[in-house]
């Protein structure tokens, strides 16, 4: 574990206006990779299952994907309202001894939604400047199937340390860059020996279960649960390329991905790394709830290997505001790579790409779940 950027001791108070004009914040690597996910994302099935405490704020709060927000006159029965996850304050063993031991802590135990490999983790004390944790550490666990907390707790399991106990600052982003090469699905985030954290962000690479994928046959191999990724766009001035590659329709406009206006001749395009050397027969792309701002066209380019040459899928093709567009593939394309170009500007919510690991994309990945010790 590397501590990318460090912020220690209190904030300020807060003193009225922008609640983040004080905000503490470094510019993290890890989370400019486009090619990294965020592996504890709702949306990929991410979910806080359990904690030992949560008596001001609940648990589940860590994972909301929006930043977390400060409204200063909202109380409840229990004290100030945050949006975050919060704990009591910790006491001593008697009026003599008063204060926590140094073992103390709380934990919240945090099911990812795609199991990988973990570079770079945020701890994010947003709007905590006075009641943040003293210190956190980060564990994380590679257990097979859907167990329950009682399972994670167990003695047999064994848990690898990625961010030793460590201080933090409160109403800041602290950042830790992971190098550890091994696949996870589940972490422990512990707080010393109490206080609150707004939110949790884990970056990584996702490693699916290759035996799930074979189960499978046709199944999307750009998507990001099954090990698909963005290697680079053109623009991401209004959102993330990513989510083109995210579960499920988008919900709302900002859940695709949108360039600015062009005001020159060119386009702009999205390319991909594939679960795996794949054979592509079908391909998706939907604009959903791009009205007013869908790309006009669009074509898909596969190339195999990263040598390979790039050769069109999908010819320019006209595309409709907030439309599934589907295509089946006059012959199969085998690929490891694709790339989505639009013509001239806009935007697209999702790109599918229905197929199957071709024998050899399978082995590799096979050898690779192994290797990281799936």
């Amino acid at each position: 574990m590397t501590a990318t950027s460090m912020f220690t001791g209190d904030a300020n108070p807060y003193a009225g206006g922008d609640p983040y004009a004080d905000y503490r914040t470094a510019d993290f690597p890890f989370t400019h990779l486009a090619d990294l996910a965020d592996l504890a994302d709702r949306r990929l099935g991410a979910g806080v299952i359990a904690a030992n405490d949560e008596f001001f704020a609940q648990r589940e709060n860590l994972l909301v994907p929006e930043r977390a927000e400060f409204d200063p006159e909202h109380f409840g029965h229990k004290g100030k309202v945050m949006d975050g996850w919060e704990t009591r304050r910790r006491r001593g063993a008697s009026a003599e001894h008063p204060w926590p031991t140094a073992d103390d802590h709380d934990w919240a135990l945090i099911r990812l939604g795609a199991p990988g490999v973990i570079r770079g983790i945020v701890v994010d004390t947003a709007h905590f400047r006075g009641n943040y944790p003293q210190a956190v550490s980060v564990e994380a666990a590679s257990v097979p199937g859907s167990p329950s907390p009682e399972d994670l707790l167990a003695d047999d399991v064994k848990w690898t340390t990625l961010v030793p106990r460590t201080a933090v600052g409160g109403h800041a982003a602290n950042g830790f860059a992971v190098d550890a090469e091994q696949r996870f699905t589940h972490l422990r985030v512990n707080q010393h020996p109490d206080g609150g954290i707004a939110r949790l962000r884990v970056h990584g690479e996702v490693v699916p279960d290759p035996a799930w994928l074979a189960a499978l046959g046709t199944f999307d191999v750009v998507a990001l649960e099954n090990g698909g990724r963005v290697e680079d766009a053109s623009n991401l001035f209004y959102s993330p390329a990513t989510n083109t590659i995210q579960p499920g329709r988008s919900r709302k406009m900002d859940d695709g991905w949108e360039t600015r206006r062009r005001r020159d001749q060119g386009h702009d395009w999205i390319s991909y790394a594939l679960a795996g050397r794949s054979a592509i027969r079908a391909l998706e792309i939907d604009t959903a709830y791009l009205k007013g701002n869908a790309a006009g066209w669009a074509s898909v380019s596969v190339r195999d290997g990263e040598d390979g040459e790039w050769r069109e899928i999908l010819p320019r093709t006209r595309l409709q505001p907030d439309t599934d567009h589907r295509f089946v593939l006059p012959e199969v394309a085998v690929g490891t790579h694709a790339r989505v170009d639009i013509f001239p500007d806009g935007g697209i919510s999702r790109l599918r790409l229905f197929g199957s690991l071709t024998e050899d994309g399978a082995a590799r990945l096979a050898a690779r779940h192994q290797e990281l010790g799936g």
